[in-house]
């Protein structure tokens, strides 16, 4: 029997208080990673409550630490903060976003600035700092999506850095490959997880008629294939993007 043996490496999900990174934390500690569960700091302290609350479920072998990606310092604490607490990092999954739909004509700069600076900026700032300390043979994850491929009315912004965080990946790929790190893309279709319920019902019933598989994805499906990818079951492949969409796009 093949299995996925993650135990004595340490993992890091970036925006894991809830769905998709919620789901990925979850999966790679039940493969025996430790997991730094990542949240955006907020002033009501919603998303730490999250966060913890995904960290104590799962034991001792997780921590919920704060950075907003979009801040180079902050990321630089949290990984010293992932090293002090666990010693080492080994994987690292890209999954903090944002969206703020608007058409060009009525999307403002901030609009473009907090989604672009928090979903390619921020997975940057990560790749940057994560590199630098993470050990040879690691893993690097990141969250692209199907509207960075086929671009959806409305996204201007998201989008846009998706297809850089595809774009990104590649180059890294090429540049951490030397200390054998592959640097891989999940591009996952619409899931259902809160952001994906923002989008309206009407527009959901068009996006599902496209799919052959004639469902929208679970954050479990999503998170599996992030899993593979950070297993030494993937490790001749890199630079790639795996898209997990029912069909929808290939």
């Amino acid at each position: 029997m093949i299995g996925i043996d993650l135990v004595g490496k340490v993992a890091l999900v970036t925006g894991a208080g809830q769905g998709l990174g919620r789901a990925t934390a979850t999966r790679l500690h039940a493969a025996g990673a430790s997991v730094v569960v990542n949240y955006p700091p907020d002033a009501a302290g919603r998303n730490a409550e999250l966060a913890r609350e995904v960290a104590d479920g799962l034991g001792e072998r997780a921590a919920a630490i704060p950075a907003d990606v979009r801040d180079p310092a902050q990321v630089d604490a949290m990984l010293s903060a992932t090293r002090e607490r666990f010693g080492r990092l080994d994987l690292v999954v890209n999954n903090a976003a944002v969206i703020r739909d608007r058409t060009v004509k009525k999307m403002s700069d901030e609009d473009w600035d907090v989604v672009v600076g928090t979903d390619l900026t921020g997975v940057f700032h990560v790749c940057r700092a994560a590199a630098a300390v993470m050990s040879d043979g690691g893993r690097i994850v990141n969250l692209a999506s199907i509207s960075g491929v086929v671009g959806f009315f409305g996204q201007a912004n998201y989008a846009a850095a998706k297809a850089g965080v595809i774009a990104l990946t590649k180059v890294l790929s090429k540049e951490l490959a030397s200390r054998r790190i592959t640097v891989n893309a999940v591009a996952p279709g619409v899931v259902l997880t809160d952001m994906g319920k923002t989008i309206p019902e009407d527009v959901r019933a068009g996006m599902l008629a496209q799919i052959p598989l004639n469902r929208f994805g679970e954050p479990e499906e999503i998170a599996n294939a992030i899993l593979f990818l950070a297993s030494d079951l993937a490790s001749y492949i890199t630079g790639q993007t795996v898209h997990v969409n029912g069909g929808w796009w290939s």
